[in-house]
């Protein structure tokens, strides 16, 4: 039987945890007043996701990460499959059809845990080609990202059938990123980026002058979600605009615990930053995004200090997508950019949201556990 005292995590990455946990809490605890009956106790079954995530966690410590790596295409698989099932057996909320229906426990989305077997995918795909090709051509890291275009590809297109436009867009990030710290030649994305242009600056000459093409071409539905998210500023919506009115009305200390000034839909999971913000006011605010920044800068550090090169790439994937939703979600709250389904990491309530992150987590913890036991 392993020695479990062996298992241990620095302490910088257990505190903003530990602090996310309460703000998380007590946040969610505070909209239950705004919302109907069944919401009541979600703020419960948070906790409960937090226990068993952070069991989860502490157990991946059991197995170390190279267990994680050498299964990898087994676990991209499992959710490849599991986007194919969740089209004809998921339950549709909001016009999504994005999640399982399970009896006792609630929804399960498979799009959420996808983000992980991508990283782990992606990290041992990279590090693979790294190892097998010393000084590879324009030709060898060519057909490399070709490859992991597929990868990426393959659950994109199914997750976007759903639709998830949010999750899709953290695929690419995530594959964006890690492309970028594997040691890939520059040039490939500044390619990359004219190319983007290109296609971005061809996509949106055809919304905005060719709408029928537009239509034959991406469909109704695809259509539509366009025209929500160009219209963001002219057409905010009450979602929007209660969410303004709540953390403008907060001022410097916020109107206290459990004391959220106005109803807006989705405020327990997209817009649990408004309701924060409105409980804690400005210095509230500034404090989570101070604890936010320690967080991401110590993942960061990890990065840095670890010499196991999948690690790196694995790291650098959940920084690029932590950062992203991160910054995204309180920029969303705030009208700064389009509304999209993207939470707010750690604090937003949500079992497979949280348990994705927990499980990421648990890739953390092993490199923090291989700090502590090299300095020790």
């Amino acid at each position: 039987m392993k020695n479990i005292s062996k298992y241990k995590v620095e302490a910088n990455v257990i505190i903003p945890i530990v602090l996310f946990f309460i703000i998380s809490i007590v946040s969610i605890y505070s909209t239950r007043r705004l919302l109907s009956i069944e919401y009541a106790n979600l703020w419960i079954k948070q906790i409960v996701w937090y226990v068993i995530g952070l069991i989860l966690a502490f157990s991946s410590m059991i197995y170390g990460n190279k267990f994680f790596y050498n299964n990898a295409y087994i676990f991209y698989i499992i959710g490849v499959i599991s986007l194919i099932l969740v089209l004809f057996f998921g339950v549709t909320i909001n016009n999504a059809t994005c999640w399982f229906k399970i009896p006792l426990i609630g929804t399960f989305q498979p799009s959420e845990f996808m983000k992980i077997f991508l990283i782990l995918t992606l990290s041992r795909m990279i590090n693979d080609f790294n190892e097998e090709n010393s000084n590879p051509d324009m030709i060898d890291e060519l057909k490399f990202i070709l490859k992991v275009l597929v990868v990426l590809l393959i659950p994109s297109i199914l997750t976007f059938i759903e639709p998830d436009t949010g999750a899709v867009i953290m695929y690419v990030i995530i594959t964006a990123v890690m492309l970028f710290v594997s040691g890939l030649r520059k040039r490939w994305f500044i390619l990359t980026g004219i190319i983007l242009i290109t296609f971005l600056g061809l996509f949106f000459y055809i919304y905005y002058f060719k709408q029928d093409l537009f239509i034959d071409i991406f469909g109704t539905s695809f259509f539509y979600r366009m025209d929500r998210i160009t219209n963001f500023v002219n057409s905010s919506g009450m979602q929007l605009e209660n969410s303004l009115i709540a953390i403008g009305s907060s001022g410097t200390i916020g109107h206290g615990i459990n004391n959220t000034p106005i109803y807006f839909p989705e405020m327990q999971t997209d817009f649990i930053f408004a309701v924060y913000a409105s409980n804690t006011g400005f210095i509230g605010g500034i404090m989570l995004i101070f604890i936010i920044l320690f967080f991401d800068l110590t993942l960061i550090g990890y990065a840095h200090k670890t010499d196991d090169y999948t690690d790196k790439y694995a790291i650098g994937g959940i920084i690029g997508v932590l950062i992203f939703q991160q910054m995204y979600n309180i920029a969303m709250t705030i009208g700064l950019v389009p509304i999209m389904g993207i939470t707010l990491p750690f604090i937003s309530y949500g079992g497979s949201s949280l348990l994705s992150y927990m499980l990421l987590l648990g890739i953390i913890f092993n490199v923090s556990n291989e700090s502590l036991r090299f300095t020790n």
